[in-house]
């Protein structure tokens, strides 16, 4: 990015920008389906979003880095646990998003609807 990476509106949003997987840009950077911020009327940067694809990978390595270990270390219980937060993040919204969980975690897909449908049937749905 070209734009002070001092701004306190870049320090404010970084956290989410990298938790999100997006991208920097200054505002002169942007393309259409960029998101330009401004602060008190001036464009300070865009923010580039990743293909919700790219997400779903970021988002398995943040869980990763979360528990210490590989997600398919992680015990049943704590896989299940997984599978519930990425389905309350959309995940299997997402193209192939049952087969790229499976493989993060080590488990069959028939084991990843196993556990969606355990949990939706002991919420009553």
């Amino acid at each position: 990015m070209t734009e002070p990476t001092d701004h306190p509106l870049v320090a404010a949003v970084k956290p989410l920008v990298d938790a999100m997987g997006a991208e920097l840009l200054s505002p002169e950077q942007a393309a259409a389906d960029d998101v330009v911020l401004a602060w008190e009327g001036t464009d300070v940067m865009a923010v580039r979003l990743p293909q919700l694809s790219e997400s779903l990978d970021h988002i398995l390595a943040a869980m990763e880095r979360r528990h210490g270990m590989p997600l398919s270390d992680l015990d049943r219980k704590a896989k299940q646990g997984v599978v519930r937060s990425l389905e309350a993040r959309g995940a299997f919204a997402v193209r192939h998003g049952v087969e790229t969980v499976a493989g993060a975690l080590g488990v069959s897909r028939f084991t990843v609807y196993n556990y969606l449908n355990r949990d939706n049937a002991a919420k009553g749905e």
